[in-house]
């Protein structure tokens, strides 16, 4: 019964208003004013108002609220701890097993030897493996590059 008159009085004071707006020649916007002034008492009779004011003063309406409440936290926390990498046990046992698996392209991890050298003159004939990683290597194809660019 307050909501009712509550609304009707909004829309009494909304439509003077709009009244007082059209005598001043502003009629666009005293019919906006109108507008607006008639949506409470229309929510009134469509009966909106008892069903929200029904829901407002029911404990048992926000008992239900409090436990969606508690439901999404649940639910917040748990994709939380997904992302930092928790996950399920057999979420954490497939991981395990793709690191564990071959590469996908073996030869891909091996060094480059350079553009169009073939493998066979990339290693000189002479020098074993060990002598040939030693820190002073041949480094004059670098070398010209920068003297190219004029560093």
């Amino acid at each position: 019964m307050l909501a009712e008159t509550i609304c009707s009085a909004v829309s009494a004071a909304g439509l003077g208003i709009a009244a007082v707006t059209a005598w001043r020649k502003r009629f666009l916007a005293a019919t906006r004013i109108a507008a607006y002034s008639l949506v409470p008492v229309a929510l009134v009779l469509t009966g909106i108002v008892d069903w929200v004011a029904g829901i407002a003063f029911k404990p048992s309406v926000w008992l239900g609220f409090g436990l969606l409440a508690v439901a999404w936290v649940l639910f917040m926390t748990t994709r939380a701890v997904e992302r930092r990498g928790g996950g399920t046990r057999k979420e954490r046992r497939a991981a395990a097993r793709a690191a564990r698996g071959d590469a996908v392209a073996p030869a891909a991890s091996a060094p480059s030897l350079g553009a169009g050298v073939p493998q066979a003159q990339a290693r000189p004939k002479g020098k074993s493996r060990e002598q040939s990683a030693v820190p002073g290597e041949d480094f004059s194809d670098i070398e010209a590059i920068l003297k190219k660019h004029g560093i």
